[in-house]
């Protein structure tokens, strides 16, 4: 492979791509390492190292996306606001995985379509800040801006940029990736034994019967194809899982840009779906012109500030070919928002015959802080988001073809509401996130039954 491949496609700019073209615009929320040198080292190391993910993989997920664009499946992409490198461990990723294919279980039921599940996992390790300082015990230290970056700890040390964090960030990827990949592919998401992604502290929810009776039908639709058909179906063994993070660091991403033989143009083989976030898709910025250029399906987040005309552009620059698969727009407005911001960019993308997957977060549009300074979400604006998305979509003559959710697999409680009723008193007995509140496994699943209602009532 090479990391040197360039390309000139006047459809796409007028200028030439390559892998560090982006260096020549104004790159935002990059971290300021004190040492370039021992930087530059360290992304000359990286660049030599074997990739994540494979153009293989890549292109089988843009394939599921344009599936997806046309309204044949449905995207599930799920996990941490924020990796940290100590979750790096065999308990942690089971249960994400494990809420993810329950989820994705209920979401195939309900929608009568396969579910392309992607994790915000395996490289979720970098962070935008609204601000590059804040103040700890009076002293003014640069953000936290993720494990990948520096630390969380409240001294100057801590928070200094260090370029070795990168390699970490790069080796834990790794370990992550080849323990789901022997998960997924070892018998663990066997559909006839759905009963391996029991998490223990679901029992006492509200909604483990409501799962149950599902995974009880399933099974037994299962077992009728095939006493029917008189031997067993070996797709449904094993599943395909796919992985995602905010391409933000730049730097780190160009390290694991590549040619591959016998494909045209680079990929971004740190993951099989990056994306841009609310913060950096200028389209004049460093984020945009690296994008642009990678063969990846991409996504970009809009927020209640984007534009139809923004948002057109968007799709001129990043899919000049529109070519199904390829870009996503994951919608972030907020409950109290996404009446009025929703409408306004699906219409004038529709008219244009934009080929573009509407996937809905209803998370980060909802983030508010409470009297003694926790920052949380309401599973009631969650499931407000969500619902009126789905309507508008279908009431624009667009449809919903996918979800992107802040959860975890774990019994923590960082965000009100939900059948148990969580308050804000309850909060401080296990949270645990140290940037955005997640959704916890029995809200997360919560958000899934309801989803899989609307979409079965949107088939009749």
């Amino acid at each position: 492979m090479n990391t040197a491949n360039s390309i000139t496609d006047p459809a796409r700019d007028d200028h030439e791509w390559s892998p560090d073209s982006w260096r020549d615009r104004v790159a935002t929320q990059q971290p300021a390492y004190p040492d370039a040198e021992a930087l530059s080292s360290v992304l000359s190391q990286m660049a030599k190292l074997p990739p994540l993910v494979t153009s293989w993989e890549v292109e089988t997920l843009k394939s599921q996306l344009a599936e997806a664009t046309r309204g044949e499946r449905f995207l599930l992409q799920g996990g941490d606001c924020s990796e940290s490198f100590a979750d790096c461990e065999s308990n942690s990723i089971t249960s994400k995985l494990k809420i993810l294919l329950q989820m994705s279980l209920v979401l195939a039921q309900g929608g009568r379509r396969p579910v392309v599940r992607v994790g915000r996992m395996a490289g979720q390790y970098a962070k935008p800040r609204s601000t590059d300082t804040e103040v700890c015990d009076g002293e003014t230290l640069p953000s936290y801006r993720g494990d990948m970056i520096n630390g969380v700890g409240r001294n100057l040390a801590e928070r200094t940029p260090d370029p070795q964090r990168l390699l970490r960030a790069y080796e834990r990827s790794a370990l992550t990736l080849n323990f789901i990949r022997s998960l997924t592919y070892g018998g663990f998401a066997d559909l006839h034994h759905p009963e391996n992604w029991d998490l223990g502290f679901m029992t006492g929810s509200p909604r483990a019967g409501n799962y149950s009776r599902q995974v009880h039908a399933i099974a037994e639709s299962l077992r009728l194809v095939e006493t029917l058909s008189g031997q067993p179906i070996p797709e449904i063994t094993r599943t395909e899982f796919f992985t995602s993070h905010e391409g933000l660091h730049l730097a780190y991403e160009q390290a694991q840009t590549r040619t591959v033989p016998r494909r045209t143009g680079c990929y971004d083989l740190s993951t099989h779906f990056p994306w841009i976030g609310e913060r950096t898709r200028a389209l004049d910025g460093a984020h945009i012109e690296f994008f642009r250029g990678i063969a990846n399906p991409i996504a970009v987040k809009l927020g209640p500030t984007a534009t139809a005309e923004e948002a057109l552009a968007l799709t001129e620059m990043l899919n000049p070919l529109n070519e199904p698969g390829r870009l996503t727009f994951i919608v972030r407005f907020g409950a109290a928002r996404v009446e009025q911001r929703l409408p306004a960019l699906v219409g004038p993308i529709r008219r244009k015959g934009r080929q573009v997957l509407w996937c809905c977060d209803p998370m980060h549009g909802n983030t508010e802080t409470t009297a003694d300074g926790v920052k949380t979400r309401r599973f009631s604006n969650v499931l407000g988001e969500l619902e009126t998305s789905f309507r508008i979509l279908r009431d624009c003559g667009a449809h919903l073809g996918g979800v992107h959710f802040e959860l975890t697999g774990e019994n923590v409680t960082e965000c009100l509401g939900g059948a148990s009723g969580l308050t804000e008193a309850d909060l401080a007995r296990d949270y645990r996130s140290q940037v955005d509140p997640r959704l916890n496994y029995e809200q997360s699943m919560e958000l899934a039954l309801h989803l899989a209602h609307l979409m079965a009532n949107g088939r009749h």
